[in-house]
């Protein structure tokens, strides 16, 4: 048996070689295979690589440009602001310079016109003081011992004196001692001075402001019927002036303490907030209106027909 298994064994030998030898050719080519399929995958990734590479370039290159063209669009669009306020800026400093000379003006005109105001006050008073010393070297000499005096002169309508009858003091000083008898409390007679300068003096600029301050002084001693008649003076017998408005308002007022002169008070404050909107003397007003039971404080006109009270 053992002289026949060399036999045996090169009968065999041959059959599994060439099976060896199948079996590598075939690895080999499998391997052959999928060499060639990693080199086209490769080549695969390669060409998409540099394809994606190049859109890369591409939109950093289009980035560039964009950063470019953003940054020629900011430097112009600087270079124009700065050329627009090159240009304003000389012109705003002159409108500016202008406004700043046009308010001066306007004060250096208010203050002027103000000026001018107190100036006519002044020479209206002196004038009324010149007319009074004219009056009284126009006077008629006194009649000779034993001759009958002449009746004395007669006051005019209204409380006005005549004309021959010449005032005891100047317009200006007569004034200033009402005021100063008023604030020092010397009411009475501060009444009684108000009253000689709408005598003699009745037709200055300051005589609604004397019968004003009569209307004050009864009210303060509350002879509120008396304060009435006089707050009405004041918006009767003179046109509008600086006194209007509190003579409306305080003649409501002295209306309203008198008993059964309620809705003669509401329309003097209708009137007002009529005549003077949007001051502080027509909210006051308002709330004086509210007290009495109205609802609203915007009318449209008093009924309120001016005239004494008898």
């Amino acid at each position: 048996m053992f002289r026949y298994l060399p036999v045996c064994i090169l009968f065999f030998t041959p059959a599994f070689a060439f099976a060896a030898n199948k079996e590598i050719e075939e690895l080999q080519r499998d391997v052959a295979q999928l060499q060639d399929q990693v080199r086209q995958l490769q080549q695969s990734q390669d060409r998409q690589l540099a394809a994606l590479t190049t859109l890369v370039q591409q939109s950093v290159d289009g980035a560039n440009r964009a950063n470019t063209a953003v940054a020629v669009i900011q430097s112009n669009l600087q270079q124009s602001l700065k050329d627009q306020e090159g240009k304003v800026a000389p012109l705003m400093v002159g409108v500016n310079s202008r406004l700043d000379n046009l308010s001066n003006d306007m004060r250096t005109t208010q203050q002027a016109v103000s000026d001018l105001t107190t100036l006519i006050s002044k020479l209206q008073a002196q004038l009324t003081d010149i007319g009074n010393a004219v009056k009284v070297m126009q006077a008629p000499a006194p009649p000779p011992p034993g001759a009958a005096p002449a009746s004395p002169p007669q006051g005019g309508a209204g409380g006005m004196a005549s004309s021959n009858e010449v005032p005891p003091i100047g317009a200006s000083d007569l004034y200033a001692n009402a005021m100063r008898d008023r604030s020092s409390g010397k009411l009475d007679l501060a009444i009684q001075e108000f009253n000689d300068y709408l005598k003699y003096y009745g037709n200055t600029d300051l005589a609604p402001n004397a019968e004003f301050y009569i209307g004050m002084i009864h009210y303060s001693q509350s002879d509120f019927e008396a304060a009435a008649q006089d707050f009405d003076m004041v918006l009767e017998k003179y046109s509008k002036n600086t006194k209007t408005e509190d003579s409306l308002y305080y003649k409501g007022m002295s209306l309203l303490r008198v008993p059964g002169h309620k809705t003669q008070a509401g329309d003097e404050f209708k009137e007002l907030i009529k005549e003077f909107p949007n001051t502080d003397r027509a909210k006051e007003a308002c709330t004086q209106l509210t007290n009495l039971g109205y609802n609203t404080c915007r009318f449209p006109g008093s009924t309120a027909k001016r005239g004494k009270k008898k």
